[in-house]
């Protein structure tokens, strides 16, 4: 047995059946211990719901109710971990609500609707994890529906979320990261530790909301990104043309020949209010 009284998570896969699916982005945690250390980035836990995505066999949903969360809403698509869950759902009677859709599908605002404090846990499947990522950092309405997000990614995709301006990994992501939340990475977590492992070393990423971000349309904000990041080795004069190239800059008064990776979110939250 383990330590919170339901039976091992190698034990639960076998008998269920289950295996990492590659076309869901799958990777199974097994070490109770490490989901336990994420679910301790999250804390405090007592009076808050846990929404959690992709839980699979529910190795993080196990954590986070032996942590202490009131209450887990588990999105999982693949209708095999749904008994897996069932029996922690039977294990923690009233604490786990599991929501059998697709995360890309799925309302997430609504599901916070009446839950009291809101935080997004998961061990993110790594097919989906970005564009989740870009919904919740997006939304119309802020401060958002939740109050942090401890989020598990590939080390690359991490990185990119917390780079600083004038960093190889600063981009699209980082900008977007770093307009609305304080970002950072808590840990790595190495490939052995999933079954199957993945090629890429993982990082669990805290993020949590700014209460007033720099004023600006989301969208304008996107598409100034996509725009400068899309072509990034060109200045900004040449990659920002189709958006109105000199005419934008000198409204902002931003030197052209700069490239993308040397502007500040202020300054593309400037050239984005000024389109």
């Amino acid at each position: 047995m383990s330590m919170d009284g339901l039976p091992p998570l190698r034990e639960v896969i076998q008998r269920h059946g289950l295996f990492a699916k590659k076309a869901l982005g799958q990777n199974f945690l097994l070490d109770l211990n490490l989901t336990r250390r994420i679910a301790r980035v999250a804390a405090p836990l007592e009076h808050a719901t846990v929404i959690e995505v992709g839980p699979g066999p529910g190795g993080l949903t196990r954590a986070l109710l032996s942590e202490g969360a009131a209450r887990v809403v588990a999105v999982e698509r693949d209708e095999r971990c749904i008994a897996a869950l069932e029996e922690i759902a039977a294990h923690y009677p009233g604490r786990l609500e599991i929501v059998a859709d697709d995360a890309l599908a799925v309302d997430f605002a609504r599901l916070a609707v009446g839950a009291g404090p809101v935080k997004l846990v998961a061990n993110l499947p790594y097919n989906i994890g970005t564009e989740l990522l870009i919904r919740w950092l997006t939304p119309e309405r802020w401060p958002p529906f939740y109050q942090s997000m401890s989020l598990m990614f590939q080390r690359e995709v991490a990185e990119r979320i917390v780079a600083p301006p004038g960093s190889r990994h600063y981009g699209r992501l980082g900008v977007l990261a770093g307009w609305r939340t304080d970002a950072r990475i808590a840990f790595d977590v190495s490939p052995e530790a999933f079954t199957p492992p993945p090629k890429v070393t993982s990082s669990v990423v805290e993020i949590v909301p700014k209460k007033t971000p720099l004023p600006v349309e989301a969208g304008k904000l996107a598409r100034v990104t996509e725009a400068a990041f899309g072509q990034r080795r060109k200045m900004l004069r040449q990659s920002l043309k189709r958006l109105g190239g000199e005419a934008l800059l000198a409204a902002t008064g931003i030197d052209g020949t700069r490239r993308a990776e040397t502007l500040s979110v202020g300054e593309f939250v400037m050239l984005a209010n000024a389109l």
